[in-house]
């Protein structure tokens, strides 16, 4: 078992990637860490994210970059990046990963392993640095991720712990009998990177698969709203405010610090903070800007959250792409910030969400997609995984091609 290293630890870092607290360790141990050791998995470390965990390339001025064990020139994702490297690398078998916009689910995606965002409120977030406040506690998600699809219900059992009683993990589930939807992009927003033509098809394979292997329809569909998935999710995010601490004030850790000054420093190569952290706090001020127009999305999330309850009823799966890019390389991220759009709009909902492995493009990449139902179905994704991991393609170790 591994544990990404903003999640307590006794007696391992507890870092979040930030120069400031690169010296402490936990004393004690998040639930869900103490959960699966008193299940009896064997915790072999903490991994590294990016810092303050807000970031989709897992970099920072304390342990550095990591990198893809499938292409070393190429991103892990973030935060929960070393996680999935170090699982997807067959270091590992299962590890624990915190979600608010997709930091389970791309790290699962860019490593080629298993990334499962439960239901909102299923397993307990306490034991993080830096922890949710006010309005991003209900898209905060602690989840499992693994390297075999058969793990998840499993490891997600014991996260759970009482809470399991609110899922229907045991029940047996006829994946033909279930109702299929399937859309390719998001619709069109202006800021977020086309679907890359390989994940097209590699969605299209699998449903292919479904129809010519269970007998089902699987349905095109357009959910016109989910075009404004990043400036749904931006609202959420600052929905109430300024509750808890800022960006910048985390930052600071105690301290002083002013992110105009940290940019130049950066210039020079002289600040302990990375260029996305100081971006973030630079236009954080922003988010509050346009209350008329947050509002908006706030009601537009509302919507949208009834209308795929509605569709997807207790017995749906929406296949969706887990990110529009194949893991890219190192700094490309900072020239598309906003892509991880395609997995935040689902914290909003509070949908649980698989992530599966769908084997590597032609330059040995990790393929992958989203499997998402209505909140408390997370057995129907999970079941799902399972059944494409058993007759499509599941995790595919690095250099095997």
């Amino acid at each position: 078992m591994l544990d990404s290293q903003w999640f307590v630890f006794a007696g391992m870092p507890h870092t979040s990637g930030l120069f400031s607290r690169r010296s402490l360790r936990s004393e004690h141990d998040a639930a869900v860490v103490s959960r699966l050791k008193r299940a009896g998995a064997i915790p072999l470390g903490v991994t590294n994210c990016s810092e303050l965990c807000m970031w989709y390339e897992s970099s920072n001025n304390i342990y550095g970059r990591s990198r893809n064990p499938y292409n070393l020139q190429h991103i892990v994702g973030g935060s929960s990046g070393g996680e999935g490297c170090i699982i997807g690398a067959g270091g590992s078998v299962i590890g624990v990963g915190s979600d608010i916009g997709g930091s389970i689910r791309m790290p699962a995606y860019f490593n080629g392993i298993y990334g499962h965002k439960p239901t909102i409120g299923i397993v307990p977030n306490e034991g993080q640095f830096p922890d949710a406040h006010g309005c991003r506690t209900e898209l905060l998600c602690t989840g499992p991720m693994c390297r075999y699809a058969v793990d998840l219900p499993l490891v997600l059992k014991v996260m759970a712990g009482k809470n399991v009683e609110k899922l229907s993990l045991d029940t047996e589930v006829s994946v033909r009998s279930l109702k299929f939807f399937s859309m390719e992009n998001d619709g069109g927003c202006l800021f977020v990177s086309p679907v890359d033509k390989e994940l097209v098809q590699a969605q299209r394979r699998v449903v292919q698969h479904l129809e010519a292997d269970l007998g089902v329809s699987v349905q095109p569909i357009n959910i016109h709203h989910l075009r404004y998935s990043l400036q749904i999710w931006s609202a959420s995010m600052s929905a109430d405010g300024t509750k808890g601490q800022s960006f910048t004030e985390l930052l600071a850790n105690g301290g002083s610090m002013w992110p105009s000054v940290e940019l130049l420093k950066w210039m020079f190569g002289l600040s302990k903070h990375t260029l996305p952290a100081i971006g973030l706090a630079l236009t954080e001020k922003f988010a509050n800007l346009n209350p008329k127009g947050n509002a908006k999305m706030i009601q537009t999330a509302k919507n949208l959250k009834e209308e795929i309850n509605t569709l997807l009823g207790d017995d749906g799966i929406l296949l969706y792409p887990s990110h529009p890019k194949i893991a890219p390389k190192h700094n490309e991220p900072i020239a598309m910030p906003f892509n991880f759009a395609y997995t935040g709009i689902f914290n909003v909902l509070g949908l649980p969400v698989t992530q599966c492995p769908l084997g590597l493009s032609e330059a040995g990449l990790p393929l992958g997609i989203q499997i998402i139902s209505s909140q408390h179905n997370d057995h129907l994704t999970l079941a799902l995984a399972q059944y494409l991991e058993k007759s499509l393609v599941g995790w595919t170790p690095p250099g095997s091609v």
